[in-house]
């Protein structure tokens, strides 16, 4: 009996197992990274016009987008690299640079040579049935995509200083299937990358 009950709890000791928690958040890693990387994109060159020394305020109360926080980062970050001073608060700022997002967000395309995932009817109480993709060749695209507006105004005034053009940034990878089967290509975005270079070489 004593035996038993050692190689009981011998067994029990070699049948461990290891378990793996995942956050589930409404974007998945790459998704985020596609958006950030587009944020970046849109905001590279950027320049005010007003003079360099014109400490600057970025007023967000009208940026609204998923995500929007890292893309006014982005922008104070550029900000701070062309050389205007930020303030951190508008009684402290000369210039006032009000921010609005025309879209902050992923775009994806899927194009198939042969028949792509179909929903059928099959009868008048609108049951379907869904039939798999049957291709040749299909191509998934991937794009983050991030256009922002603004203007400035004088923090004390209100006068009109000027208006900058619309700041567009895109992010995009690209995978490759054939025959359902053989896939290449970017299947999803590595944190750090910048360049996701040619898909036709990625494997």
């Amino acid at each position: 009996m004593r035996v038993a009950s050692l190689m009981i709890a011998a067994a029990a000791l070699l049948a461990g197992c290891a378990q793996v928690t995942e956050s589930h958040t409404g974007r998945t890693a790459t998704e985020q990274l596609l958006i950030a990387r587009a944020a970046d994109r849109a905001v590279e060159g950027l320049e005010l016009p007003v003079p360099k020394s014109s400490r600057i305020f970025v007023d967000n109360a009208f940026f609204q987008a998923e995500g929007s926080a890292y893309a006014v980062s982005a922008v104070r970050q550029a900000l701070s690299e062309a050389g205007h001073p930020l303030a951190n608060d508008r009684n402290s700022a000369d210039v006032i640079l009000e921010m609005r997002a025309g879209t902050l967000a992923l775009e994806q395309m899927r194009r198939v040579v042969g028949l792509p995932p179909l929903r059928v009817p099959i009868n008048e109480s609108l049951n379907v049935v869904s039939l798999p993709e049957l291709s040749v060749y299909s191509r998934r695209d991937r794009t983050g995509v991030a256009e922002f507006s603004a203007f400035v105004y004088d923090a004390r005034t209100g006068a009109p200083l000027g208006v900058v053009q619309p700041m567009v940034g895109e992010y995009r990878i690209r995978s490759h299937t054939v025959l359902m089967i053989i896939a290449w290509g970017q299947q999803w975005a590595d944190p750090g990358e910048t360049d996701p270079g040619d898909s036709w070489t990625a494997f």
